[in-house]
């Protein structure tokens, strides 16, 4: 089964980025989340902490005043004993000071006589209740009133033989100006760290992607460049992460595999090719075997030594073999060019007057030649240029029905950037839509007679030179085959061409 990966739309080294920038931002708020939590914690504890050391302080206080008192101590005298000592107590120690009996009745308050009537006169039975189970006897409320959070403690009054006496409530409002001040400047230190922070993680994000991805770069680029027609270069990577050298040692072993693979293919594409051509030769070598078998046959059957026709005879015997073994050699010969192409003697040449000098063999007149420059130079084999030129005049040639009320063979030279354009037009019968992909093809022809390796050899000499060849035809209208050639060495004089 063939699983297929979708890859998203955002290139590896942004995801890296982005990812590390995304993991500095989730840790700088979980430190945030963190620091007001720890915050709020330390609030809370301190708050404990400083009514607990103020109810200490003030009962002391308190139990120095029981003690210096002329009154009686008693439930009922507890009006009289902090009649004037309760507003010292609260000046003293910041803190309104209320004291009840034992069944929750005020007693006395800290608070001035006209805001009497907004402290609870009677305390809770719930907190009553709490208070009394208690082992230390003491109770601290948190209520929230009008969005102001404080606490208010209860505990009991014992006189010197710890006889409850009463109940001391001391109310307590939290001051969050302290630590709301400190949390704000909290926050302004850690917004500077964290921009700072920000600034090298992008950075550090940056180079390290870069570095992640330069690697992946380089492979992902020599996989682009995997062709089964040439031979692939292997990746040598030595600092690279154990990852990626994973990575480079599969792609190399896939280039020996692929190599492997492409000597094999060619190997089996060359042994095929011979094989068709070794039956295409065979088959073109028996059609003239059988017409020559008969012939023979023939006039060994009717051979007679008195006929006065004997002479007559016998030399249209020797013109019909002659004919045969010309067609044998000719197909030996085309297979002998295609097989082994001559060696390539490479000269500057001038284009123009080398395609004009193959021209002149032909005695058809209608075949024109035309030419933008007197010279354009390059360098090639002059022989292999002049069979190009004649293989493709002869092909448009014998595309034109004889029948044709005005042939015309066009042979044009032009130059066109760096290379060189021959032109070969012809207003024959045209190439069939079906036979268009098979024209180069070494064994395909059209025609009645011939093995078809005309245009196959030539696309093979122009390939060769890193040339291309190309045509375009329109049924019943004729072909044009345009040949371009790369111009090289075009300041070199050319070698002087022998005409004769």
């Amino acid at each position: 089964m063939r699983h297929k990966f979708k890859i998203g739309k955002w290139s590896l080294r942004v995801r890296i980025f982005l990812s590390m920038i995304f993991v500095t931002l989730i840790a700088s708020l979980l430190i945030a989340a963190v620091s007001i939590y720890q915050f709020g914690k330390e609030a809370k504890e301190y708050h404990e902490d400083r009514l607990e050391r103020k109810e200490n302080a003030i009962k002391e206080h308190i139990n120095y005043i029981l003690s210096t008192t002329t009154y009686p101590l008693s439930t009922e005298n507890l009006p009289l004993i902090f009649r004037e000592r309760i507003h010292e107590l609260a000046n003293i120690h910041g803190l309104e000071v209320n004291i009840y009996d034992l069944n929750g009745h005020l007693l006395k308050s800290s608070k001035a006589a006209f805001s009497i009537d907004t402290i609870n006169n009677n305390i809770p039975p719930s907190i009553l209740r709490v208070l009394r189970s208690t082992a230390e006897k003491r109770y601290v409320d948190l209520k929230t009133e009008e969005g102001q959070k404080f606490r208010s403690s209860y505990s009991y009054l014992k006189d010197t033989k710890f006889k409850p006496l009463g109940i001391l409530n001391l109310p307590y409002i939290k001051d969050e100006g302290y630590y709301e001040k400190e949390q704000r400047n909290f926050f302004m230190r850690f917004g500077q760290v964290y921009s700072f922070m920000l600034l090298i993680s992008i950075i550090v994000a940056y180079f390290l992607s870069s570095y992640i991805t330069k690697s992946l770069k380089s492979i992902s680029e020599r996989i682009a460049e995997i062709r089964l027609s040439q031979i692939n270069q292997k990746i040598e990577m030595h600092d690279s992460p154990q990852e990626i050298n994973q990575l480079v040692r599969s792609y190399n072993a896939l280039v020996d595999d692929l190599d492997d693979s492409a000597a094999k293919l060619a190997q089996s594409e060359r042994e095929q090719a011979w094989r068709e051509m070794a039956k295409q030769v065979a088959h073109e070598i028996k059609n003239p075997l059988t017409p020559m078998r008969l012939t023979v046959q023939s006039f060994q059957r009717k051979f007679d030594p008195n006929d006065p026709d004997i002479n007559k005879k016998l030399d249209e015997f020797s013109k019909t073999l002659i004919q045969q073994i010309d067609t044998m050699s000719s197909v030996a010969s085309a297979f002998s060019s295609f097989a082994s192409m001559p060696a390539q003697q490479n000269e500057n040449i001038n284009i123009v007057k080398i395609v004009q000098l193959a021209l002149e063999i032909f005695n058809e007149g209608f075949i024109t030649f035309s030419a933008e420059e007197q010279s354009i130079i390059t360098r090639m084999d002059r022989t292999q240029l002049i069979r190009i030129i004649t293989n493709l005049v002869k092909n448009a040639i014998q595309a034109i029905p004889s029948t044709h009320p005005e042939p015309l063979v066009e042979v044009s030279v032009y130059r066109e950037g760096n290379s060189v354009k021959i032109k070969v037009r012809d207003n024959g019968k045209g190439i069939s839509v079906e036979n268009k992909n098979r024209i180069f093809e070494p064994k395909f022809t059209t025609k009645s007679s011939g093995m078809g390796l005309g245009l196959g050899i030539i696309k093979n000499i122009v390939e060769n030179y890193h040339g291309t060849i190309t045509f375009e035809s329109e049924l019943g209208h004729g072909t044009e085959f345009l040949v371009s050639l790369p111009i090289t060495d075009s300041d070199l004089p050319p070698k002087e061409t022998d005409n004769n």
